[in-house]
């Protein structure tokens, strides 16, 4: 399909967002693109990968119940290796090659996942339509006036070294949510832990393994 277009059948050209640029956002934008649609997408911080882009901060609240914590995004520790071979892990139009001079590993690092996540976003020229330090405060299906024809209401909100810079209302014909599922930590719950007079935290705050030392 080129232009949005068909043989048999006219595709409308859609004006997507795409909430995250991690794994499953640039390979979502970079398909959109392709079918022609006009493509935003929303990345919280400043690169690409999402998940697998390693943050040495916690959680204000390292068990993760307090609502209104600081929170941080990532849940890589930093020994993180893969558990899947990078051939598994591989788009299959961008393989994840070794190169040298980083991580030639079978299981690499977190970081060479990264690497390989931003050379992605590179090759398929993702990048010119990324909203770097951009954060998605609401997205709503609305009701048109003019037209009674229903899009995506989504709100962002820029900040420039956590300051916000701006705060924008977008209509959009569809939104993609690509943010991931391990940013929000689920708590077990477990009858008398509140009596238990040890540390808590949750495995996503967690970093390195030194303070655990004897």
């Amino acid at each position: 399909m080129e232009n949005c277009q068909a043989v048999d059948q006219v595709y409308k050209c859609c004006k997507v967002g795409v909430i995250g640029a991690g794994a499953a956002g640039l390979a979502t934008a970079k398909e959109l693109i392709h079918e022609g649609h006009e493509v935003t997408v929303f990345e919280q911080s400043m690169q690409v990968g999402g998940l697998w882009v390693y943050d040495p901060k916690v959680d204000s609240d390292l068990l993760g119940v307090e609502p209104h914590r600081k929170r941080v995004h990532s849940s890589v520790y930093a020994s993180l290796r893969t558990n899947l071979p990078r051939e598994v892990m591989s788009f299959i139009d961008f393989p994840f090659l070794t190169q040298q001079g980083r991580d030639e590993r079978c299981y690499p690092s977190h970081k060479e996942v990264a690497l390989y996540l931003e050379d992605f976003a590179k090759q398929f020229d993702l990048l010119h339509v990324i909203q770097f330090g951009t954060s998605v405060e609401h997205v709503e299906l609305v009701t048109m006036d003019s037209t009674s024809e229903k899009q995506w209401k989504v709100v962002t909100t820029r900040k420039i070294d956590g300051v916000v810079d701006e705060v924008k209302e977008e209509l959009f014909d569809a939104v993609v949510v690509c943010s991931g599922h391990y940013f929000e930590p689920k708590i077990a719950n477990i009858p008398g832990i509140n009596n238990w007079p040890g540390k808590q935290m949750h495995s996503h705050n967690y970093r390195l393994a030194q303070p655990f030392t004897n």
